[in-house]
């Protein structure tokens, strides 16, 4: 989501995506209740993972080829993707008894880190280097501040754009991956995750026009928002009301970061320290 708000994007589908990413791998090992499966586990994986980047290159080809707006086009998906995931799986629950499923959400036998865990810093150090060692990270961001600039500069702005949305829908469907494996089941996985991704890059201070992105801040913008979601859940806040708790701690944390707020601060001080002089030249008068 990262490269895509850096390109001036937005991708609200990859909810959807992760349903569909995980009700294909849930259908294609199947509910099988002597945990044999329909098909070979590591050509679920790749499926899975294949529909992701389907997604993603369905969104990229209205992006980046039919200049269809953002919002507009992963809209569609967003909006078709979970009555997709419904269509595979019948409209039922298929709960997975195959037990190296439950691996990729838990832990693998005999390594102590979860396996989520793993494949989230391996993604993550696939990014960084994506973002350092190669030149697609200045590419992005020239798109995302000026698209015809760039253009006329030689970067293939239609390239970068559907490589982006490839791979955010790579990354929906390894999410799709790992939600139905903490579930072990394809039950309208992904609900919401569009907004919590959305949440982790703008809190981490990437711009929502596009431009300069910040992989760490998105990073600890994650991190922020699992935290609330697992305290809020432990002190019984109910799932209901976790949005809104939710929605009001995010905005409190963009105001703190706004720049009339640091402005406000600022003077504040400024005010504060110029009455303790004032009151100290008093007292020493």
């Amino acid at each position: 989501m990262t490269f895509v708000i850096a390109t001036g994007g937005i991708d609200i589908s990859v909810g959807a995506v992760v349903a569909i990413s995980s009700a294909t791998c849930c259908v294609l090992l199947g509910g099988d209740i002597s945990g044999i499966p329909h098909h070979p586990f590591f050509v679920a994986i790749i499926c899975s993972l294949l529909v992701g980047v389907l997604a993603g290159i369905w969104n990229g080809t209205l992006v980046a080829k039919f200049k269809i707006q953002a919002m507009v086009a992963t809209l569609i998906l967003m909006t078709a993707g979970r009555g997709i995931a419904q269509l595979m799986t019948d409209g039922q629950i298929i709960t997975v008894y195959y037990k190296p499923f439950a691996y990729i959400g838990g832990n693998i036998p005999g390594v102590m880190l979860p396996t989520a865990m793993l494949i989230a810093l391996a993604m993550v150090l696939l990014v960084i280097f994506l973002d350092k060692r190669t030149s697609i990270g200045l590419m992005i961001q020239s798109v995302g501040i000026n698209a015809n600039a760039a253009r006329y500069s030689g970067i293939k702005v239609t390239a970068v754009l559907f490589a982006v949305y490839i791979f955010s829908g790579f990354c929906a469907g390894t999410a799709g991956l790992i939600e139905g494996s903490l579930i072990r089941a394809a039950n309208n996985a992904g609900l919401n995750m569009e907004m919590d991704a959305i949440l982790a890059v703008t809190l981490g201070g990437t711009l929502m026009v596009g431009g300069r992105y910040y992989i760490g801040g998105t990073i600890i913008g994650a991190i922020t928002i699992q935290t609330l979601t697992t305290t809020m859940y432990a002190i019984g806040v109910s799932s209901d009301r976790l949005p809104a708790v939710k929605a009001v701690v995010i905005l409190l944390i963009i105001v703190f970061q706004s720049e009339k707020f640091k402005q406000m601060y600022s003077d504040y001080k400024f005010k504060h320290l110029k009455k303790s002089e004032n009151t100290k030249e008093a007292t020493n008068a």
